[in-house]
Formats: structure tokens, sequence, C-alpha cells
């Protein structure tokens, strides 16, 4: 009986998602709540298991991880991108690394909760009327407002379109961008300095690279206007975690709309989260039904095909 893992399900939606007792004959199913930080307790978890299904990055698999698996035969990951995964090293030790499809649109429609949310203090709003305070701040409007996209790719795209559907000037600045490719996704091209100078609303859209690990630092910080608000739904990394800390603290900028962060999960009592200036979410931009049913439908694909011996989306081929 082959041993399979099912981590980070969170929501425990796993075997809702997908009808796993289709494996029942071949695989003892084990599904995973909770969330592991130290290497060593999680290696002791998972080193049983021929099969490990993970959820997007939120339990990275390095070189020593990978190495501490001896039974380790298929890795399936959430997505066909996962930078928290050492392929390299998963091929060398003979590890099947296979991937899901997923949707883009969930996280463009989280990024505009997030910008809403900062610009009509929804939250604050919130909170208030539950205490029984009826209005207590004044929101600004999106309409002639300027927009700054960080990566205009399928994402950032989605993010333009509805910051032109919503009168806003929309600029776009990554690092293969053209003034005519820009123009064609709604945008103007714009240089990072000129962007965050610039824009009222500064979203972050570029995926994780050696090159844009620490892209948003505290230079590139200090350039955005004290009325201008941040929000990242990429990558927490992309954005100098300890700058954004202390500009938010120094009210440098209106305020910032996160959800994605260096560490995850976060601590309930980490500087974001206690500050009033950030709106928080937990890393949801792809927690829809829609999406989970993609992953785990195919998650479970990934494995029956590894079984039948006709591995699928294989990510390290």
């Amino acid at each position: 009986m082959l041993n399979v893992a099912i981590l980070d399900d969170y929501q425990d939606s796993a075997l809702e998602m997908a009808n796993w007792d289709t494996l029942s004959e071949k695989a003892e199913i084990t599904v995973f709540n909770d969330h592991i930080h130290d290497r060593e307790v999680l290696i002791k978890r998972l080193r049983k298991f021929q099969v490990i299904c993970a959820m997007r990055e939120r339990t990275p698999f390095p070189k020593e991880v990978l190495k501490s698996l001896p039974n380790l035969k298929l890795l399936v990951t959430t997505g066909m991108r996962n930078a928290s995964i050492d392929i390299e090293t998963a091929s060398e030790l003979g590890i099947t690394v296979s991937g899901t499809e997923g949707l883009p649109y969930p996280t463009a429609e989280l990024t505009w909760a997030l910008i809403l949310a900062l610009a009509r203090n929804i939250t604050v709003e919130h909170q208030s009327v539950k205490q029984g305070i009826w209005q207590k701040d004044v929101g600004v409007g999106l309409k002639g407002k300027t927009l700054g996209i960080i990566g205009l790719g399928n994402l950032g795209s989605q993010v333009a379109i509805y910051g032109n559907a919503f009168g806003m000037e929309v600029i776009a600045w990554s690092q293969n961008l053209t003034s005519d490719l820009a123009k064609g996704k709604g945008a103007k091209y714009v240089s990072l300095d000129t962007l965050m100078a610039e824009s009222d609303f500064v979203t972050i859209h570029t995926v994780l690279s050696p090159r844009t690990n620490g892209l948003i630092d505290g230079s590139k910080l200090n350039l955005m206007k004290k009325t201008s608000y941040l929000v990242n739904t990429s990558r927490g990394p992309v954005v100098d975690e300890d700058a954004l800390i202390k500009i938010l603290e120094d009210e440098g900028i209106a305020g910032a709309g996160l959800d994605v962060f260096d560490l995850e999960p976060l601590e309930s009592d980490h500087p974001l989260v206690l500050s009033d200036r950030t709106v928080i979410t937990p890393h949801i931009g792809y927690v829809t039904r829609e999406t989970y049913q993609i992953f785990f439908e195919q998650s479970l694909e990934c494995v029956s095909e590894f079984l039948s011996g006709t591995p699928v989306r294989i990510i390290n081929s």
C-alpha cells in the first residue's frame, strides 16, 4: 500500500474537492491541516511517504529536505511552477515532480478587493459599525488616480483591465516590458522609479526570482507619496519587509494591502498584523472553490497516472 500525504490543507477541503477514494485499493491517504516550520519535525513526519502533494509554496522542499526523504518517489505541486522545490535535486534523486493547472483571475480579483478595502477603509468601517460607531473615516475614490503595476504578465494585465474600467491612469513596469507591449495591454510603460513616485496605488505581480528578491527595497518605498498605497499579492520577499514595516510606522505611505509575506503563516503579533495601516489576508489569492477543484482533481490525476506508469504534467522531465 502506497503512502500519500496531502500537505497544508488549511480548509480541510482536499477530500471534498476530489474523489480520492478511487485510490483506496492502492494507497492510504493522509491529510495534514497544519503547517510545520521546523525542518526536522517536517522530515520526521514525511519520511514514510512515497507520494507528497504540496499546496503551492506553503512547504518548501530544498535539497536538505529532499535528501532526507528516502522513500519519496512523486512530489506533486499545485500549479506548474514552484520556487520552493529544488527541481535539480529532485531529478538527481529520481523524484518525479508533477504539477497542475490553475486559474489566473482569482489573484487579480483579490488584488482589486485589497485596493478597494484600502481606498474606502472597509476593514476600519466594518469594525467601527460593530462597535456602534457610524462612519469613522473618509476614503478616496479611484477614478482619475494612477495605478502602477509592477509585472504586466497574465495577472498584471488583468489588473490593468480593472484599473481602466475604474477610470484610472494605468502605468506599468517590468524588466522586459516595452512601450508597445504596455500599450497593447492598456498601460503606459514607465521606469520603476517613476512608477513608485507617481502612483497612487502600486500593485506587484512579478514572479519571485533572484532578480526580483528584494526588488522593492527601502529606496524604492521612499519614492512613494505619503498618500499612496502598496498592494502585494505576488510573493512576500519581492518587498523588503523590514523596510515596509518602517515606512508604515513612519507614516511614509498611506497603507498597504498584503496577501503574501516572508514567512507564512504570519504570527498574530507580527508588526504588519498589528499596524493600523494594513489590510491583511492569509495568502488567499488563489483560494477559490474553482481553483481548488482544479488543484485537487489534477493532483489526484497526477498520483493515479504515476501509479499506472504514465505520469502527467512532469515539471522535471
